[in-house]
Formats: C-alpha cells, structure tokens, sequence
C-alpha cells in the first residue's frame, strides 16, 4: 500500500524537478535565485542546465554581431574608432623608431581597406570567433571556479557542479546583450559592456578608466549572482566568503591585466 501511494504522490523533490523548466530557471536567477539553486543543488545534475544559457548567449551575441554591422551608424562609428586605435599604436611605434612615417601610413591604409571590404566574410569569422570562444572561456572559468572553491574554500561538488553554477547566471549575460543592442541603435556606436566608463566614452588606459569600466550594473549583478549559485550547489551556509572570493578574482585578475597591459601596449591588439 505505502509504495502504490508512492507512485501515487511522488516526493516535492520530483515535483519540482518537473515544474522548473527553462523558463522557471530562467526567471528563477533573474528574481529569486538563492530559492532556485538551493532547489537544483538537491536535484540530479543536468547537462542542459549550463548548455542552454550558454548557448542563448552564443546566439544573442551572434544576432548582436549581425545587427549590429548591418547598421551604417554604429558600424561607421566602430571602424573609425578602430581606425584611431590604430594609429596611435602606429604612432606610438613611429616615435619609439620602431618603424617609419611612411610604413606606419602604408599599413594603415592597408588595413583601413581590409577592413571597408570585410562584409560578409568579417561577419563569418566574427561569428566563429564568438562560438568559439563563449564555449572556451566557459569551460576554462568553470574550471576556475571550481579550483577556487573546491580547495579554497573547502566547497563539496564537482567540475560538474561548478559548470552548472557557472552556467546558470548567464541568463543575465543575455539581458545584458540585448540592452547593448537596444543601447547601440540608439546611440549610434558599438557598446561591449553597460558600464559607466562606455556611456562617457572613457578610455580604459588610467585607472580612473579601468574604475569606470567596472561600474557595470549588469557585471555586478552576474558576479553577485554566481557567487550565490557557487555556496549553494557547493553546500555552503556561509554565502559572505564566496562574494569576497568571486567579487575578488575578478577585480583582482582585472587589475593584474591592466598593469600587463600598460606595460604590454601591443596587447591592446587583442582587446585586453
């Protein structure tokens, strides 16, 4: 009789493990996410609890690429921008004696040319670049994080947990992707972040800058957010030391790349 009623009742556990769907867990991080991972760090692991967010954001930030560089304006206003990138670094080199007047015009030109004939083939390895990199950067910082609470902060779970954990925030990634579009047309310029120091058109080269740019309402958020998905799937009552831990790496490892940068200039090259 007790296992006929059983299968008649099934657990709460089940029967919430039914109810969260995509869209559950999708509004679950965005409103309640202490709730929702203390629910999911009970239930049975799920692929697809990390393979869904990351997979939107891929294909959010690939419709931001398209959108994004079939717009005249912002299009316009990021190749300029680019363009005087460029030559500062060229003149930088020209006053160092690295290299000519003349040779710094020759590549400059060549590359203002490349870039106007880019069209189509650019947006292709725009959007391999992307896919290859969302998934590569996910699957190395999952391992990250993982290293970071498994031995730092004594957290019980596996590389599984941690991509799980790591995953799940990611739904603010994509609210964020879709006000930079929604910001861009608007504005008439290419947005990578929402943060202050991209609103005031600040350069990230001063501290100042590198400050501004980590007022990011919506980077606050994700980090604010991973660190409690991290103390729950990890088993952890004490949430404080994952805030200090992740709100740490990242304007720790933040930090140490703007010091490598400015004294590393040609690593600007790759956006750093």
């Amino acid at each position: 009789m007790d296992d006929l009623n059983n299968r008649e009742n099934p657990s709460d556990e089940i029967i919430e493990e039914e109810e969260l769907g995509f869209t559950d867990k999708m509004i679950g991080v965005l409103s309640e996410p202490a709730n929702l991972f203390q629910k999911l760090a009970n239930l049975p692991y799920k692929t697809v609890d990390w393979l869904i967010p990351i997979g939107l954001v891929i294909i959010f930030s690939i419709l931001s690429t398209v959108i994004l560089m079939n717009n005249a304006e912002v299009k316009s206003n990021m190749m300029d921008k680019q363009i005087e990138q460029i030559e500062k670094n060229f003149q930088e080199a020209v006053d160092k004696g690295q290299m000519t007047q003349e040779q710094a015009d020759q590549q400059l030109d060549m590359i203002q040319e490349q870039m106007e004939k880019g069209g189509s083939t650019q947006l292709i390895f725009s959007i391999i670049g992307i896919i290859i990199i969302v998934f590569l950067s996910f699957f190395i910082l999952a391992g990250v994080y993982y290293l970071l609470v498994k031995f730092a902060l004594k957290g019980d779970g596996t590389y599984k947990t941690s991509m799980t954990a790591y995953g799940l925030p990611h739904y603010i990634v994509i609210l964020q992707v879709i006000v930079m579009i929604i910001v861009s047309i608007a504005m008439g310029k290419m947005f990578m972040d929402t943060s202050v120091g991209s609103f005031i058109d600040m350069e990230k080269d001063t501290i100042a800058g590198w400050f501004m740019h980590k007022l990011d309402i919506f980077s606050i958020w994700f980090y604010a957010v991973l660190s409690i998905s991290l103390a729950k799937f990890f088993k952890s009552e004490n949430t404080s030391k994952y805030f200090i831990a992740v709100f740490g790496l990242w304007l720790g490892f933040s930090l140490i790349m703007f010091f490598i940068v400015k004294a590393v200039p040609f690593l600007k090259w790759f956006g750093l």
